[in-house]
């Protein structure tokens, strides 16, 4: 006995089925009409927020624009990038600016993980555990920057103290150490926060799997736990990075970028609000965008951006 097996194709005899995207009924075509009512005001406001002082600033980056000297305002191209790239000072801060980044962000990540994990598996009191450690990063980042301010000033802060009235803040190395703290200590509940949630995600029938077939509290933890929180531990590292990489508030602060301290964002805030040299704020402003667009790829390049278990594996 054969078995034939038949083919139903549609239209004419010998004509190729339809290629390319279906026609959307009307129906449909007004419902996606509405989505993109619905969606303009957004947009509009996103694109007046952000598009065009993006591009005002690279107007700018391209003026020798001083307000000390309105009237000498002139196109002057790249010639604002070329003097920030070739200038000691904005290496000298981006090697500060990187230092204070790799360094906080891998405490932060060791001890953000370690504070997830005491919330997460808290039995009593748990709302209180959470609240407790979460209360540094409810702090304004200014208010937080005085205390640690107040609390290293000379014959008064009780941190200078218990060290025979140290002044830290007067020396590049020891001041960007307190920066470094400072910042550990005000943004590491935010990383514990985040890394809370990719926990949540861990299935608990797979631990306790874990556990019946012989694996140890560590094995559960780097070959269990980490691979399923990928997708929480990347967008983490990559928020808290960003945010480090421009940070401002704790240098000026603390240090007003003074003694070697500075920032890349500091060195900007002084040539635009100091200076008032917009061209070459602008172009540091810039040059930091870019860096930040940079770290954000390598970071989704990286880690990549597919869930764990799935098929699409890194992007």
């Amino acid at each position: 006995m054969s078995t034939r097996t038949e083919t139903v194709t549609v239209g004419a005899a010998g004509e190729a089925p339809p290629k390319g995207r279906a026609k959307l009924s009307e129906g449909a075509r007004a419902e996606r009409r509405f989505g993109w009512l619905l969606c303009a005001p957004a947009v509009i406001v996103m694109v007046a927020v952000t598009a065009y002082p993006i591009g005002y600033a690279v107007y700018l980056s391209l003026q020798r624009y001083n307000l000390a000297f309105p009237n000498l305002v002139k196109f002057v191209g790249l010639s604002n990038y070329g003097a920030v790239l070739s200038s000691p000072y904005w290496w000298h801060a981006l090697e500060v600016t990187l230092l204070i980044t790799v360094v906080s962000v891998a405490i932060e990540l060791v001890l953000g993980m370690l504070l997830a994990l005491l919330m997460h598996r808290t039995l009593f009191g748990r709302g209180t555990v959470r609240t407790a450690a979460l209360i540094p990063y409810g702090i304004v980042t200014v208010a937080a920057a005085y205390s640690w301010q107040f609390a290293w000033t000379p014959s008064e802060g009780y941190l200078s103290a218990l060290f025979n009235n140290s002044a830290p803040l007067t020396s590049q190395v020891q001041a960007i150490a307190v920066i470094i703290v400072a910042e550990i200590w005000k943004t590491t509940p935010f990383m514990a926060l985040l890394l809370l949630a990719g926990l949540s995600l861990v299935p608990d029938d797979l631990l306790r799997a874990a556990r019946v077939d012989g694996a140890t509290p560590w094995q559960a933890f780097t070959r269990i736990t980490l691979p399923l929180m990928k997708p929480a531990i990347l967008v983490a590292l990559l928020f808290r990075t960003l945010d480090s990489f421009r940070i401002f508030d704790n240098i000026f602060i603390l240090t007003s970028g003074n003694n070697g301290t500075a920032s890349v964002s500091t060195l900007g805030y002084d040539n635009l609000f100091n200076a008032l040299n917009l061209g070459i704020g602008s172009a540091i402003a810039i040059l930091i965008f870019i860096c930040v667009a940079i770290i954000a790829v390598v970071f989704i390049l990286g880690f990549g951006t597919a869930a764990p278990g799935s098929s699409a594996g890194k992007r």
